[in-house]
């Protein structure tokens, strides 16, 4: 989907450019390649950077509208055995606002948020965040949107957050961010070996790993 709005907006980019950029808000991305290929100052910049969004926007939404969205293996169990621990489950994305509501309505996970989407003890995930609630659209590997969740939850000390996603711009952003532990899941857009030249507190093959290694923190 970036890829198709790439090509067909006029930039010229390779595949491993993209992939550095994986997690990043995807305006920002936009603004990179066109500033590197047009320059800042061009006067057709912002609207280079415009048309492109746009075009990524109607081939995102289009998708995801249209084609099914399944949660990660073994997910749902985690997200189970976090509530059974009073553990709160926070959500952020490089996807913009709308976006991430559609695909949160296709999981049923948007149940019980109320419109600064925030849940509850009963709902499956307490808070969704996306570049779209933070200033200038700054998403990872910025620590906005993990410092956001913390206030929206009334969490005050990010060494008591464990931040997972599987790119290095979300390595870094729980890095940032000051969390206790910033891990990344090799099962996702990069490899073992991508994310293991980037720094982190451990890489795990499988989000399922994950209460366990909760279990040896507490223990």
């Amino acid at each position: 989907m970036l890829f198709e709005a790439i090509a067909s907006t006029g930039l010229t980019v390779e595949t491993e450019q993209i992939n550095t950029m994986m997690g990043w808000a995807k305006k920002r991305v936009f603004q990179t390649l066109w500033k590197e290929q047009l320059g800042e100052d061009h006067p057709d910049y912002g609207e280079k950077v415009e048309a492109s969004f746009a075009k990524f926007k109607q081939v995102l939404e289009h998708h995801y509208r249209t084609a099914p969205v399944k949660p990660a293996e073994g997910c749902l169990e985690v997200f189970d055995w976090l509530k059974s621990q009073q553990i709160k489950i926070a959500l952020n994305t490089g996807f913009y606002r709308e976006v991430t509501n559609i695909i949160l309505h296709h999981l049923g996970w948007d149940k019980d948020l109320n419109e600064q989407h925030i849940g509850g003890k009963d709902s499956i995930i307490q808070a969704s965040v996306t570049p779209s609630e933070i200033f200038e659209n700054e998403g990872r590997p910025a620590p906005f949107m993990i410092q956001k969740a913390m206030y929206r939850l009334q969490i005050f000390d990010p060494q008591t957050v464990i931040h997972i996603g599987d790119t290095p711009a979300d390595l870094a952003a729980g890095i940032h961010a000051n969390c206790l532990r910033s891990f990344g899941v090799t099962n996702g857009t990069h490899t073992e070996a991508e994310l293991a030249q980037h720094p982190n507190h451990g890489l795990l093959s499988s989000l399922q790993e994950l209460p366990k290694i909760i279990q040896d923190l507490c223990s």
